[in-house]
């Protein structure tokens, strides 16, 4: 009996594995879940494929593009400054949103439009008539604080939006 459980666990777990490469996903959804809707809340639109993104970019207007992380600076840091930022009065036409580590093509094709800077995650990019006209990377989050990349984020926003 009990190697009928364990083969039925072992099987489930192959299962689960299975799906989530099959989806190119590299966490579960339940635990991005919150982390997606703490910027979803906020009014961020989650983009899932590859045409939304292209869709978003490339519309008229300003775009602020946050690839969103499980990691802690961007819980403790870039979250909370993209949220300080999207209060702003003087803010882009669309907040959007990218999920690293699930959505790979959406987030690919995102990364591709914020070329010549190297995949970062978390990173935000602010987007004027389908160019990228600011860009803040993982290394200008980490050791910051969510007012102060707020703060940077405002700044571009007064000069682009």
């Amino acid at each position: 009996m009990l190697l009928f459980y364990c083969v039925k666990l072992i099987h489930n777990v192959i299962v689960i594995f299975v799906v989530q490469i099959y989806k190119k996903m590299m966490y579960p959804e339940y635990l991005v879940a919150p982390m997606r809707a703490d910027l979803t809340n906020a009014g961020f639109e989650e983009l899932l494929d590859a045409d939304a993104v292209k869709g978003a970019v490339e519309s008229e207007g300003t775009v602020l593009v946050m690839v969103n992380s499980v990691c802690g600076c961007a819980a403790a840091n870039a979250r909370p400054a993209a949220k300080v930022a999207a209060g702003y009065e003087k803010r882009p036409d669309r907040l959007v949103t990218v999920f690293a580590g699930m959505e790979k093509d959406a987030v690919d094709t995102a990364r591709n439009y914020m070329l010549p800077y190297p995949p970062s995650s978390p990173s935000m990019a602010l987007f004027k008539d389908g160019k990228l006209v600011h860009m803040i990377e993982r290394h200008q989050i980490e050791g910051r604080n969510a007012q102060m990349i707020a703060d940077n984020l405002i700044h571009a926003f007064d000069q682009y939006c």
